[in-house]
């Protein structure tokens, strides 16, 4: 299946740069939306661990960017099957592209190519590039040192975790657009007996869903007792 999405997509409402709660990463919500824009043409590379915000990032940029007029295309270079090189290759033809999880092709020497002939046809388009990933372009594994070279010019964002508060405000806010209501209870309930990364609070919060529609229950301590949720 292709990760490409279509120019005629309507980006998911909840991932967009309004929705995004920035905490300490402030400049990087200002940055991507310069990009988006195209008020700043600085091409971003996004560092942030699973459930850091990365993704809602890169797609709300394409949302902003087609609110301004501009076309966009997201890829999400972890979804794409064998090859990936001919996918990277056929990508591109709109003012801006988002380009996530760039650490899966690490060590694919044909997709690390088509990732930098990529980069190259698109600074001669004057094209906007954004990149993310789980780390910085020198610790995510890429063999062809071009490639790195190119993607360290990027303006390299590192995205810091939220506070416990921010995350306690996220996690609400994901679980109203579900239509649940997690109150304090719940949360202080979740909080003590999870791990409190937001990857695995969202994945938390996808199980708490499924049971509670299953189960026709509102989501309560007492409900959350009865699941098998706890690491």
């Amino acid at each position: 299946m292709s990760a490409q999405l279509p120019l005629t997509l309507r980006w998911p409402p909840q991932q967009r740069l309004d929705r995004f709660i920035a905490g300490p990463n402030t400049v990087a919500v200002d940055l991507v939306r310069a990009a988006a824009r195209a008020d700043d043409p600085a091409w971003l590379y996004i560092a942030g661990a699973s459930g850091s915000g990365r993704t809602h990032l890169l797609i709300a940029a394409c949302a902003e960017a087609n609110a301004g007029g501009h076309s966009a295309q997201y890829l999400a270079l972890s979804r794409l099957r064998e090859p990936g090189s001919a996918a990277i290759r056929a990508f591109g033809g709109s003012a801006l592209l988002a380009i996530d999880d760039v650490d899966a092709i690490a060590g694919d020497r044909s997709a690390e190519h088509a990732l930098f002939d990529l980069y190259n046809r698109c600074r001669a388009e004057r094209a906007i590039l954004l990149f993310a990933a789980s780390a910085p372009p020198a610790r995510i594994g890429i063999g062809l040192p071009d490639l790195v070279s190119r993607l360290s010019a990027c303006t390299q964002i590192a995205l810091r975790p939220l506070e416990e508060i921010a995350r306690r405000a996220l996690l609400r806010e994901r679980a109203q657009a579900r239509g649940i209501e997690l109150d304090d209870a719940a949360l202080d309930w979740l909080f003590a007996r999870n791990k409190r990364d937001l990857a695995t609070l969202l994945d938390l919060l996808e199980r708490i869903d499924v049971a509670a529609l299953a189960a026709q229950r509102r989501v309560t301590v007492p409900f959350l007792r009865g699941l098998s949720l706890s690491e």
